[in-house]
């Protein structure tokens, strides 16, 4: 379970603010990555909400929501969002598009901060200092926090983009490779959001076109 001993570490409760940062999205087939950095304030945050907090992808759906919103509302948690498009996806690759996210997140704050943990092994450039923690969101509260954040405003926004593009399940696959997903696929084709550069489209798409370069 997390706690703050990573951000006591580095000096919170000292004069320091210390955020996490997490990203959620790296590998789905389609739609953006999207991070999120959090600063919770260890003095007057609520112990209901810490208890609540952990790894987003251990708590249900339902949980990931109800602590979402309790994030925005806190007073003692400042939050900020950052996104890296299909676009930059394709032209830089996941892991530095995941990494431009993260910096975007942590610019997004409302607030000045001292240091940053970062959940993974790659640090973003940061105007802080910055430590990489492996599986972060299991160990840290504020990285934890982070990734519930970026979770479900990802996962929202992929429900926003399956309104205009149904079939392909993204409000419940989020734009994962499932077999609904590839079905629709096969028989839609590749949309607009859909990850050019990730091996399953690219190999979908020179099947399309070898089928109606055929056809011709």
């Amino acid at each position: 379970m997390p706690d703050f001993s990573h951000e006591l570490r580095l000096g919170q409760g000292q004069g320091q603010r210390i955020i996490g940062v997490d990203e959620a999205g790296r590998g789905p087939w389609a739609g953006p990555v999207v991070a999120a950095a959090a600063w919770l304030d260890p003095i007057s945050i609520s112990g209901d909400l810490l208890a609540s907090l952990d790894d987003s992808k251990k708590l249900t759906a339902k949980r990931r929501a109800e602590t979402f919103e309790l994030l925005r509302a806190h007073p003692a948690v400042s939050l900020g969002l950052g996104e890296a498009t299909v676009a930059e996806i394709d032209r830089l690759n996941i892991l530095q598009a995941a990494l431009l996210a993260m910096s975007r997140a942590v610019a997004a704050l409302p607030i000045t901060t001292d240091k940053a943990l970062i959940d993974g092994n790659k640090l973003p450039q940061l105007p802080i200092p910055a430590e990489a923690i492996v599986k972060g969101d299991g160990a840290s509260y504020s990285i934890a926090a982070a990734s519930i954040v970026a979770k479900v405003t990802r996962d929202r926004l992929m429900a926003g983009l399956a309104e205009d593009h149904p079939g392909y399940g993204w409000e419940r696959n989020q734009g994962y490779g499932t077999a609904e997903h590839q079905e629709t696929l096969r028989r839609l084709g590749v949309t607009p959001h859909h990850r050019r550069s990730f091996r399953p489209i690219r190999a979908l798409m020179e099947v399309q076109k070898q089928a109606f370069g055929n056809l011709s």
